[in-house]
């Protein structure tokens, strides 16, 4: 579990994070979602110790952030950032850079850290385009080589900065199943979403955070049917029920919250 305790963040004089408390439960989807410039993103940078806070307390797993050498950490948090170059390596390369936290100097690879990589290729359904150039790959695949990254990383946690931007429907959809399958895997899954539906379908626990705030935090229907979601974003949403089970929807403020 990740526990952020009062959590303040500054950066180039402003205050982004503004006492955050919020709880990421293991083996659990945690989504985060807000407005932007609502601190999302600084919010899980702080976890990987790439935004520095001025204040508060992060845990992870019982143990201050501090206490990590950065390895350490390396070996228990896995990033997927927003947006990267794409290197000119072959896929099967790019997979194999998860697998550095566990290497020592000079860098070579052990048979077992060939056996993580072929494993995650496989889950991922990338094993045949193994020797591809990454800059040759459709959007969709590239992520799922950089899934297989941070599953040859070998972490209990990963967190997914907004992957679903620029993937097609399709793809949406299939990088969410696999997000549960992580879960499903005993995997600790962190993302920022901005597709409400999506949240309501994969999330077992959601953070709005508004302003620097936690403005709520429980099951994706508790807080998208909440008067915060219309705080934060200035819509409401409604549910309704078809094939597949509950949906949602976004209207403007002012009509029932249920149809």
């Amino acid at each position: 579990m990740i526990k952020i305790s009062g959590l303040r963040v500054t950066l180039d004089g402003e205050e982004i994070l503004k006492g955050v408390d919020a709880e990421f439960p293991a083996e659990k989807i945690s989504v985060v979602i807000g407005p932007n410039g609502s601190g999302k993103s600084t919010a899980i940078k702080s976890v990987l110790r790439l935004a520095e806070a001025s204040s508060g307390e992060i845990m992870i797993d019982g143990r201050p952030i501090e206490s990590y050498q950065q390895k350490e950490l390396a070996r228990k948090v896995a990033y997927l950032p927003q947006s990267r170059n794409v290197p000119d390596i072959s896929v099967r390369n790019m997979v194999m850079h998860g697998r550095f936290p566990y290497l020592s100097y000079p860098r070579r690879y052990r048979k077992e850290d060939h056996m993580k990589v072929d494993e995650a290729l496989k889950m991922m359904g990338l094993t045949e385009l193994a020797g591809r150039k990454m800059d040759t790959l459709s959007g969709g695949q590239r992520q799922k080589a950089y899934m297989a990254m941070a599953l040859a990383q070998d972490t209990d946690i990963i967190v997914m900065d907004e992957p679903t931007t620029f993937l097609d429907i399709k793809n949406q959809l299939d990088l969410l199943a696999r997000a549960r399958m992580l879960a499903g895997m005993g995997k600790t899954v962190i993302m920022i979403l901005h597709d409400l539906e999506a949240v309501l379908h994969c999330a077992d626990h959601v953070i709005l955070l508004s302003g620097g705030r936690v403005l709520k935090s429980g099951t994706a229907e508790e807080v998208l049917s909440s008067a915060e979601i219309s705080e934060a974003f200035g819509v409401a949403v409604g549910f309704y029920t078809a094939e597949g089970g509950q949906h949602c929807y976004v209207k403007p403020q002012g009509q029932s919250a249920r149809v």
